[in-house]
């Protein structure tokens, strides 16, 4: 199938309110179900999906990371984050926002079956260096999609410096390198580890060379994870402690992230960050600064390609986040 652009008309019935009396004008919101085209049109895929091949794969998820943040902004403006997937895609498609994993790879999910992939939910557990241990939740969403008999982890809302670009292939221990680093899933029996060895961090700035946010471990656990089958309720208990428990890190911090064709960028609290990846002198480069309160609309519309249509507060309280 050849992606082909939908009409004016059927994008404006869809996500914008209309006129039915023009005498005392109540209005009526009308959505259309949810389609891949638009998908297609937010993170600029216009290729054919003919051949359910890894190519094809791997070019959708380059083109999700590079144009959908992985952000948990709504938390920090008064709104909700649901597990309902038609809410999901008309936050994230048509009103042009990010999201976090339980949105994010909830969304690539419905996309990759849409197009015909054999594609199944993952649950996984993210890795805590602090206590160096998995955390107690499956807080965090994959999906595992098979094609020829081989099968791949996707991941496209981890953010930062842990995210893959591209599919990994489900084979232990084998160097699978990317932009940011080499990626090796490797299995434990009752469970699988994503970990990856990266490059040391380079800081521009010397008020920031000490900074919690950089990472200084080469090589990291990410996350772990188990080949079982779930569905989204599976995530309800997830998804409301992460935005409800005071000593949630998405509580404590407000995160943005997007993914770019050097490296990506991130604001977490006040600090804005553009780091540079430059494997060929084997170093991260962080160039960081703070920025004041008025500073952060222009940012996240310019940088970030977000209009947040609540009052956003900053938050960077103490908790363990590296980039």
């Amino acid at each position: 199938m050849k992606y082909q652009s939908y009409s004016f008309f059927s994008f404006f019935v869809g996500t914008f309110w209309f006129h039915i009396n023009t005498q005392n004008p109540p209005f009526l919101l009308v959505f259309l179900p949810m389609n891949l085209e638009e998908y297609f049109n937010r993170v600029g895929f216009q290729d054919s999906y003919e051949k359910l091949d890894l190519a094809t794969l791997k070019l959708i998820h380059k083109q999700h990371v590079m144009s959908i943040p992985f952000e948990n902004l709504s938390i920090h403006c008064g709104e909700r984050i649901t597990m309902d997937l038609e809410v999901i895609f008309d936050k994230i498609v048509r009103s042009g926002r990010g999201g976090w994993c339980l949105e994010n790879n909830f969304l690539f999910g419905w996309v990759l079956r849409e197009m015909g992939y054999n594609t199944t939910t993952l649950e996984s557990k993210v890795f805590n260096s602090t206590v160096n241990e998995f955390g107690p939740l499956d807080s965090h969403l994959i999906n595992l999609v098979v094609i020829d008999g081989k099968s791949y982890i996707t991941d496209v809302s981890f953010g930062m410096s842990p995210q893959v670009w591209e599919p990994l292939e489900l084979i232990s221990g084998k160097d699978q390198p990317q932009a940011a680093g080499v990626f090796r899933v490797i299995d434990k029996g009752d469970f699988w580890v994503l970990e990856k060895t990266g490059r040391k961090p380079h800081v521009v700035n010397p008020e920031f060379a000490s900074s919690s946010l950089i990472n200084k471990k080469e090589t990291e656990q990410i996350y772990s994870f188990t080949l079982v089958p779930r569905q989204a309720d599976h995530f309800f208990v997830a998804n409301q402690i992460l935005q409800t428990d005071p000593n949630s890190l998405f509580i404590k911090k407000s995160i943005c992230s997007l993914q770019t064709p050097t490296g990506f960028r991130a604001l977490i609290g006040w600090t804005y960050s553009e780091v540079t990846y430059k494997p060929e002198e084997g170093v991260d480069v962080f160039d960081m600064r703070d920025v004041p309160d008025d500073e952060i609309e222009p940012i996240l519309r310019e940088k970030f390609n977000l209009k947040l249509q609540k009052k956003l507060k900053p938050q960077n309280k103490k908790a363990f986040l590296k980039m």
